[in-house]
């Protein structure tokens, strides 16, 4: 996963008690050579993870921090200039636009996010604060949602998860799908079974709104039965939404899904086209699937060399596969060269 530089409320909601299958690191079990395949499955029952990183409103080159108002207007200058990446003129036209207008919340939000991610301007997290509190007077939800993130972080102000929860509160009720969603992180953190069903209310609202890392943990509930009936059936068809929104880990879920036929028709050349995406984009664990799936010619034509490269590609990241080592250690001398070539080719192309 890269890794963001501004701090994350996934500090604060620490060992999440929703355990994430995708993101597991822990080889699978040895299998014999004809079921190695068969091995791919969801880990969601070994373990409690951390939550995938949210991309926050201040999250360097996150966009949905600063959004224009509603209303079927084209983007405002400001706003244009921001999402084209020119920052100088972004920071110009929103100041134009305060002083025509002191009430202005969308240009207030849009000098916050500036400021918080250095954009445009020196980063300053205390003069971002200022802004989205201005903002917030004027009942903006993205600058509401900022706040409640950066009251949790202890950034531009003093930390105050209290604080930080009752933001993100009021920021769902004004219909921000990122604070719901942080919010539902919050509830499921507590670890307290009756939070469950609240958490993933939050959850489905954010998921309604196409964020995909709602869409595979409200997937995830629906997997294991908490806070909501157990239905495979739901789980999939949210992964399959949150892969279609880019999120790795429902993309690599609905893959493993896909390949056991659980929630929905099984479907190997399918799934070995979602792992080999999430491949590609260097998650380990579709790595390691897709080096299975070569290995034993399930979903893909058998080719120990393509098995032998995303083996190791998977193993630079520290998922080792002593199964796959063993089963291509046969490889020849120009095998195993051509195999490392292609290794090294995926892990600089991430």
């Amino acid at each position: 996963m890269r890794r963001r530089n501004a701090p994350h409320l996934l500090a604060f909601v620490g060992a999440a008690v929703l355990a994430l299958p995708t993101w597991a690191v822990s080889a699978p079990a040895d299998p014999p050579a004809t079921a190695a395949p068969g091995s791919i499955g969801s880990t969601a029952q070994t373990g409690k993870k951390s939550m995938p990183e949210l991309p926050s409103p201040y999250t360097p080159n996150y966009t949905r921090g600063a959004v224009p108002p509603q209303g079927g207007q084209p983007p405002d200058l400001a706003y244009g200039a921001y999402q084209k990446g020119q920052y100088v003129t972004a920071f110009r036209e929103a100041t134009k636009r305060i002083e025509a207008n002191p009430k202005d919340a969308a240009a207030m939000t849009l000098l916050g996010e500036l400021y918080n991610q250095g954009l445009g301007v020196k980063q300053d997290p205390v003069k971002a604060a200022d802004w989205y509190r201005l903002a917030a007077a004027q009942n903006d939800p993205s600058a509401m949602a900022s706040l409640g993130l950066m009251a949790l972080d202890g950034r531009g102000m003093p930390k105050d998860p209290k604080a930080g929860r009752r933001w993100l509160e009021q920021a769902t009720s004004q219909g921000s799908p990122t604070a719901a969603y942080n919010l539902g992180l919050i509830l499921i953190g507590t670890g307290a079974t009756a939070d469950e069903a609240a958490a993933a209310a939050q959850f489905r609202k954010a998921a309604d709104a196409e964020i995909g890392p709602a869409q595979h943990d409200l997937g995830v509930l629906y997997l294991q039965g908490r806070g909501v009936p157990k239905d495979p059936s739901k789980a999939a068809e949210l992964f399959r939404r949150g892969a279609d929104n880019g999120d790795l880990a429902s993309e690599v879920e609905y893959a493993i899904l896909l390949f056991n036929g659980t929630g929905v028709t099984k479907d190997e050349r399918a799934a070995a086209r979602y792992f080999l995406h999430a491949a590609s984009r260097g998650n380990a664990i579709a790595q390691n699937r897709v080096a299975r799936l070569y290995a034993v010619g399930r979903g893909v034509a058998k080719n120990p060399v393509e098995a032998a490269a995303w083996n190791l590609a998977a193993a630079g990241q520290g998922l080792s596969d002593a199964w796959l080592d063993q089963t291509l250690s046969g490889l020849s001398a120009d095998e195993r060269s051509r195999a490392e070539r292609l290794a090294n080719e995926r892990i600089e192309q991430r």
